[in-house]
C-alpha cells in the first residue's frame, strides 16, 4: 500500500532533501525513521521535489510503500518524536498504489523572504538586504518571466537535466512592513531556478540589469550570463498540490 506523508521543515541543519553520502538530509532522517518504527529496512522514501542545502519547507509531500498495518494518528505521533525539532510530520493518508509524489504533483510553489531590518530572532529564515530597489523595473521583469518557458539560464549548470521547459502560474510579490516577499508557482521548477531568478531580478531592480539585458540574459540559454543566486535560507517551499483523484477516501 502506498501513502502520502506531508511534513514541514526547517533546512538550516541539513544538506538538502536528497539523500548524499556524509551529509545528514531531511529524506534520509525521516527514511530512517519510517524503517525504525514499520520495521523495513528497504523502506524508501520519495519526496515531491529536492530542496537544496539550507532550504526550508511549510509544505512538502512524499510517499512510502508500506504493506504493515498501522494507525495513521500513531504513527504521526512516533514519528515526530524520533524527528526532533527541524522535522514535523503533518499528516499521512492513503493513495492509489501508481501515484507519485513527484511525477504527480501539478503544482508546486515557492516564496523568498529579504528584511530590509537586521531580525536576529530569524536570521536563518530571511536574507538581510537593505539597498533600494525600483519596483516598476521589478515589475517588468516578473512580466517577463511570467511569458517565458525557457529557464536553462537559471539552472545549475552542472546537471542532467535535459528539458528546461517550465510553465510559470504566477509571480508576483508583497511588501509587509519591513518584508519583501517573491511568491512564484509552477508546474516544476529546475535545480537552483528560483534564487538565481530572484537574484537576476534584483539586479535588474538595482538597476544594474537592463530590461533588454534581462530578455537577453534568457534568451542566452546560459547560466553564466544570468545573476547571482540569492542566499538559500530565505527561501521557501510552500505548496505542492495534487490531483483529487489519487487519493483514497476511506
Amino acid at each position: 500500500m502506498r501513502y502520502f506523508i506531508e511534513l514541514s521543515y526547517n533546512g538550516s541543519n541539513f544538506h538538502g532533501w536528497q539523500i548524499q553520502p556524509n551529509a545528514v538530509t531531511v529524506q534520509e532522517t525521516i527514511e530512517n525513521s519510517l524503517q525504525v518504527l514499520l520495521k523495513n529496512k528497504n523502506l524508501k522514501l520519495v519526496g515531491a521535489g529536492r530542496t537544496d542545502t539550507g532550504v526550508h519547507a511549510s509544505q512538502m509531500f512524499a510517499h512510502f510503500d508500506s504493506d504493515l498495518d498501522f494507525e495513521i494518528k500513531n504513527l504521526i505521533f512516533k514519528l515526530n518524536s524520533f524527528l526532533g525539532k527541524n522535522i514535523v510530520i503533518k499528516d499521512i493518508v492513503r493513495v492509489h498504489d501508481d501515484s507519485h509524489a513527484r511525477f504527480d504533483a501539478s503544482l508546486r510553489e515557492y516564496k523568498y523572504y529579504l528584511t530590509t531590518i537586521k531580525d536576529v530572532y530569524n536570521p536563518d529564515t530571511k536574507y538581510y538586504f537593505t539597498k533600494k530597489l525600483d519596483f516598476q523595473r521589478i515589475n517588468k521583469a516578473l512580466d517577463i518571466i511570467k511569458n517565458n518557458t525557457n529557464f536553462k539560464s537559471f539552472c545549475r549548470s552542472k546537471t542532467d537535466v535535459t528539458n528546461f521547459k517550465c510553465v510559470i502560474y504566477n509571480f508576483d510579490y508583497e511588501l509587509n512592513n519591513s518584508d519583501l516577499i517573491f511568491r512564484i508557482s509552477a508546474n516544476r521548477f529546475l535545480r537552483n531556478m528560483v534564487r538565481a531568478i530572484i537574484g537576476t531580478i534584483l539586479d535588474v531592480g538595482l538597476c544594474k540589469v537592463s530590461l533588454e539585458e534581462f530578455k537577453d540574459i534568457i534568451n542566452k540559454s546560459n547560466r553564466i550570463y544570468a545573476g547571482p543566486s540569492v542566499p538559500a535560507h530565505g527561501l521557501f517551499l510552500t505548496k505542492v498540490e495534487y490531483p483529487e483523484n489519487i487519493f483514497i477516501n476511506d
